[in-house]
């Protein structure tokens, strides 16, 4: 997923670099979109607002505008650390490699940031078919998703990042429905797992709040052979978590229009009863094709603009605790930098900022900006 790729970044930034207010240019020409004015309901803003720390750029310049953005146009921001986990030291007790500490030591440079935290923790491969792998590209041998080895090292693992990065929110695995999706004998397993992670993390730490985040995408619209079984077991499955977290990216469900969008937003709300955060989500601003994967999405800036409107307005009328946006600006740079073997994932969210690629607003930029001023 987009994220096996978050390290790049690192190799590149050895200390926080601090800069001026981006100030975003005027909004592309000739892209004038319609407005219902559904968001006139909001005159006070209770939900929280914020992106990702995801740059558009590899340099140390384009983290640190990155960074005064997410600091001048939010008041939470969300880290991901959904790449490799150090299995190997975690197990034996041997020194973490130098390039796990220095990512952590470098995010954990943020918590001088005036605003919430989340930290979303990933124990999926990027598949979301099996653990994470080591550093090295291995996967730790094990019988069971839960024997007590991979939970000790987990919790490990878990401990040295709250440590580390102090979260207000923080999921403790990312995307978790994906895993009953792709490979559902690990599930029973999973569970066993993360019930005994929970108690572990909550006994340690008792004033965070957990969660563990769940695609909306593949619970609202599950391409499983049981949809309404696999359904059911995921709505049980929130009474674990102290808040509901979401990714979603409707693009991938062949969602264009407020009223699509809306079908997903209403059947999230019948299914918990919980307080719902959405941890990640974005929509296409361009059209996006992707011919080695054989997509091709038609999309635009004004329905992205819809699809920011329809969250924002569903964040208000249901109480959500924050909203996150996975990436303020379009990150061809970044892309640029991928892998031959990366591009064409990359590409699925690279289109997707409330700025383009040379930090031109957006309408969804204006949007944004107004509710955040509620």
């Amino acid at each position: 997923m987009k994220k096996l790729i978050a390290t790049i970044l690192f190799i590149y930034c050895v200390v926080f670099a601090a800069c001026e207010k981006e100030d975003p240019v005027d909004t592309e020409p000739d892209k004038k979109c319609t407005s219902d004015n559904a968001l006139d309901v909001i005159e006070t803003r209770d939900f929280l607002m914020g992106f990702t720390t995801w740059p558009y750029g590899p340099d140390v310049e384009n983290v640190a505008a990155t960074d005064t953005f997410i600091k001048n146009y939010g008041d939470i921001y969300t880290e991901h650390i959904d790449d490799k986990i150090p299995w190997d030291a975690w197990i034996n007790d041997t020194p973490l490699p130098q390039k796990f500490v220095d990512d952590i030591s470098f995010k954990a440079g943020r918590k001088t940031f005036p605003m919430k935290r989340m930290v979303s923790v990933s124990l999926l491969n990027n598949l979301r078919t099996d653990l994470a792998e080591d550093l090295d590209g291995s996967t730790p041998t094990y019988t069971a998703l839960n024997d007590q080895t991979i939970e000790d090292a987990y919790f490990k693992h878990l401990s040295y990042v709250i440590d580390e990065l102090e979260p207000d929110y923080i999921a403790l695995a990312i995307e978790v429905n994906e895993l009953y999706k792709n490979d559902p004998p690990k599930w029973d397993e999973y569970k066993l797992l993360m019930a005994n992670i929970r108690s572990r993390i909550r006994t340690a730490y008792p004033t965070l709040t957990i969660t563990e985040s769940l695609t909306l995408h593949n619970w609202y619209n599950p391409d499983v052979t049981n949809p309404q079984d696999f359904i059911d077991e995921i709505n049980s499955y929130t009474a674990n978590l102290d808040f509901v977290s979401i990714s979603f990216y409707p693009f991938f469900k062949g969602q264009h229009t407020k009223a699509e969008f809306q079908l997903a937003f209403d059947f999230l709300h019948s299914a918990v009863s919980k307080p719902i955060a959405f941890v990640e989500t974005t929509h296409l601003a361009e059209d996006l094709l992707v011919e080695g994967l054989s997509l091709d999405i038609k999309s635009d800036v004004c329905e992205q603009k819809d699809y920011l409107e329809t969250l924002l307005l569903n964040a208000h009328q249901q109480n959500y605790l924050f909203v996150t946006w996975w990436a303020h600006r379009d990150f061809d740079e970044l892309w640029e930098t991928f892998p031959e073997n990366l591009k064409d994932l990359g590409k699925l969210w690279r289109d997707t900022g409330l700025l383009n690629e040379s930090g031109a607003k957006r309408p969804a930029y204006k949007v944004w900006k107004t509710i955040l001023n509620k």
